[in-house]
C-alpha cells in the first residue's frame, strides 16, 4: 500500500492560503490501516474524503476493497490531480470539485486530513463539524499541540460526536514553498477515531 501511494503524483501548483501539502505515504498508509484492518470501517463501506486533495486516502481506500468512493477538494487543480492518479493506479474514485459544504449525502466513513487551521483559524473544526454530519464513522489527523487533544475533544462532543481513540503519527511534509528551508519537516499529528452519536442524528 505505502509502496503504491508513494508513486502518486504531488500537486504541481501547492496554495498556501488552502494549506496545500501532500500526505506522506507512510501516514496516508498507516490511517487506512487503522480504519481498514484494525477497524473494519473501509472494506465493503461507503467512504468519503474531505479536502481529498491529491487523492491519496480516496485512492488508498479505493484500493482496499471500499463500496463507493467519493473525493471533495475546492482546489480543481488538485481534483484534476486526483483524477489522474485514481486512473493511473485504476481504481474507481468520484471526483468532486466543490466546498464541503455542499455535500449533503450520507457515508459510512470519512478519512480526511484537513487543514491545519494555521492560516485559515477554525478551519480544522469546520472539517469536523461536516465530517460528523454526514458519516458514522470518521478519520481525521490533526497537528499535536498542548491542550490540543482535549480542545478537540470538547469540540466534537459539541458537535455531537465522541473521540473512540487518539493515535499518534509523526507526519512528513516535503518542502513545498520557498519559505521552507528543510527538505522535509516531521510534524507530530493525532489521528482522531471519531464515532456520531446517532440519537442526535436521525438523517438516513
Amino acid at each position: 500500500m505505502e509502496m503504491i501511494l508513494s508513486s502518486l503524483a504531488p500537486h504541481p501548483r501547492p496554495k498556501l492560503k488552502l494549506e496545500t501539502y501532500v500526505l506522506d505515504s507512510k501516514s496516508a498508509s498507516y490511517v487506512l490501516t487503522m480504519a481498514g484492518y484494525v477497524y473494519d470501517d473501509v472494506v465493503g463501506k461507503t467512504i468519503i474524503d474531505l479536502g481529498c486533495g491529491t487523492g491519496v486516502l480516496a485512492i488508498g481506500a479505493a484500493l482496499i476493497g471500499a463500496k463507493f468512493t467519493v473525493g471533495v477538494d475546492i482546489d480543481r487543480d488538485s481534483i484534476q490531480v486526483a483524477k489522474e492518479n485514481a486512473s493511473q493506479i485504476g481504481v474507481d474514485v468520484n471526483y468532486i470539485a466543490g466546498d464541503i459544504a455542499a455535500i449533503h449525502h450520507s457515508f459510512d466513513t470519512a478519512l480526511m486530513n484537513p487543514p491545519f487551521g494555521s492560516w485559515s483559524r477554525g478551519a480544522d473544526v469546520n472539517f469536523l463539524a461536516k465530517a460528523l454530519d454526514i458519516s458514522t464513522i470518521t478519520y481525521s489527523l490533526h497537528k499535536r499541540s498542548p491542550g490540543s487533544r482535549r480542545f478537540l475533544t470538547d469540540k466534537v462532543s459539541s458537535l455531537g460526536g465522541k473521540v473512540d481513540r487518539v493515535f499518534e503519527v509523526t507526519m512528513r511534509l516535503p518542502k513545498t514553498y520557498p519559505f521552507h528551508q528543510k527538505k522535509n519537516y516531521l510534524v507530530n499529528a493525532d489521528l482522531y477515531r471519531i464515532q456520531r452519536a446517532e440519537q442526535n442524528h436521525s438523517r438516513t
